[in-house]
């Protein structure tokens, strides 16, 4: 096992340094998962004569593949990151291996700049699915560091800075790719597919740059040194925090309730933008308008429910939002009209920032106090945010495939929510409920 080096909590700079990764990291989210790029890959697919393409030899919906690709993408990071986390932990690299899975991803966000039409379709589901992997990764080693940084009563601020961070730095990013998109021929572009493709090119070089500040400023929490029978011992590690886990009633029972409403939160994220376009058919700038918005208000909801997880506890507020979140289900099954799409967009703001920032912020708080283990006990926690996006995911394409529309998928989502509520209702620890005055 890796030896534990001083370190000091609470510091700011290393504080600001952290969430600086939020702000690098969350351009991919909304250029490249929510916005520029699904209706850029759209209206690729359009130029081929329809909805249906051809991959691998099968002929697919267009948002059907998309969204197996990302089902894909996440299950690969499930298969592949515990390991490595318990080799992380072992030789105490965390850092090294976030550098890797951030240069795999903004490398990935280049690449998409070549992805011109319908025959480069390989090429542009690889890079997604590539930048997809390199995303989840480096998010296992950046949030192993939150118990390192920062004492419990620190976790929710801390989180919800830095998701908030996230969607400012998102949302600059964004209005930059916007500018550049509507004034295609001012800023010496052919057309607005060369804009936005260089916007997919700046994504890659935003990430990676901003990325330089936390590996500047983190510390490795162990021993570089150790590196005979890594994969063996990073085994071991693994295998040993998994049996802690078995003993920690409350944290197998928050994993289990984390499992089911991420499935609704994350398949939201990454769909939405196609659920705008291939059922309500709204005009590519107003999707677009619509998700600038989702992100400047998902930056008030982290801070916000911070504030309420406060005052009423982690669980309390989970349970407010995933309420919240079934009513959003149902409401998106009877959406009409273009108004209704926009009320319930800011309602999905507010508690987008706030579950996914105490989503994390909970999760710390149940590890245990004297743990080492930081990058291998996340790994369990990101292991669960993967495999439930490749169950979201897929099932949204799947019952949409089957049923023909994408509101089954809508409401499908809201009975993923209700059995994370549920179990969430069986979590019983103090350090989850309101704090004593």
């Amino acid at each position: 096992m890796a030896l534990v080096s001083a370190i000091a909590v609470n510091n700011p700079r290393v504080i600001r340094a952290w969430c600086m990764y939020d702000w690098a990291n969350s351009v991919y989210s909304l250029v490249i998962t929510s916005a520029i790029f699904p209706v850029y890959y759209k209206s690729v697919m359009r130029q081929a004569g329809g909805d249906q393409v051809s991959f691998l030899g099968f002929s697919l919906d267009s948002s059907v593949l998309y969204s197996y690709a990302l089902s894909f993408s996440f299950l690969v990071v499930a298969v592949m990151l515990p390991l490595l986390s318990g080799v992380a932990d072992y030789v105490g690299r965390k850092k090294l291996f976030m550098q890797f899975f951030v240069m795999l991803g903004s490398s990935a966000c280049m690449g998409l700049f070549f992805f011109r039409g319908p025959s480069d379709l390989n090429w542009a589901i690889t890079c997604s699915v590539l930048a997809s992997i390199g995303f989840s990764g480096s998010l296992v080693f950046y949030n192993a560091f939150l118990p390192e940084i920062a004492s419990p009563d620190q976790f929710d601020r801390i989180s919800a800075r830095g998701f908030s961070m996230g969607y400012y730095g998102s949302v600059l990013l964004m209005v930059l790719c916007l500018a550049m998109i509507l004034n295609a021929t001012a800023f010496g572009f052919a057309d607005e597919g060369a804009a936005s493709r260089f916007s997919f090119l700046l994504t890659g070089v935003w990430w990676f740059g901003f990325a330089l500040i936390p590996f500047l400023v983190l510390k490795e929490n162990g021993s570089p040194t150790e590196k005979k029978d890594v994969l063996l011992k990073g085994y071991h590690e693994l295998l040993g925090v998994w049996k802690r886990i078995r003993q920690l009633p409350s944290l197998k029972r928050y994993l289990l309730s984390f499992f089911f409403f991420n499935m609704g939160v994350q398949t939201i994220m990454y769909l939405a933008t196609l659920f705008g376009t291939d059922v309500l058919h709204l005009a590519d700038d107003k999707l677009i308008g619509t998700i600038l918005v989702i992100q400047l208000v998902g930056a008030l909801g982290a801070g916000l429910f911070a504030r309420v997880s406060g005052k009423l506890g982690n669980k309390l507020a989970l349970v407010i939002m995933i309420g919240i979140w079934i009513l959003v289900c149902v409401v998106a099954y009877a959406l009409q009209t273009e108004w209704q799409f926009y009320a319930l967009a800011f309602v999905v703001g507010m508690i987008m920032g706030g579950i996914q920032s105490l989503s994390r912020a909970t999760y710390a708080k149940l590890i245990p106090a004297d743990t080492q283990d930081h990058a291998s006990f996340f790994s369990f926690y990101d292991v669960t945010y993967n495999v439930s996006i490749v169950l979201g995911t897929f099932s949204f394409g799947l019952i949409n495939q089957i049923t023909g529309t994408m509101r089954n998928s809508a409401l499908g989502l809201g009975v993923f929510f209700v059995l994370g509520l549920v179990a969430l209702l069986t979590v019983t620890d103090s350090r989850l409920a309101a704090r004593r005055r």
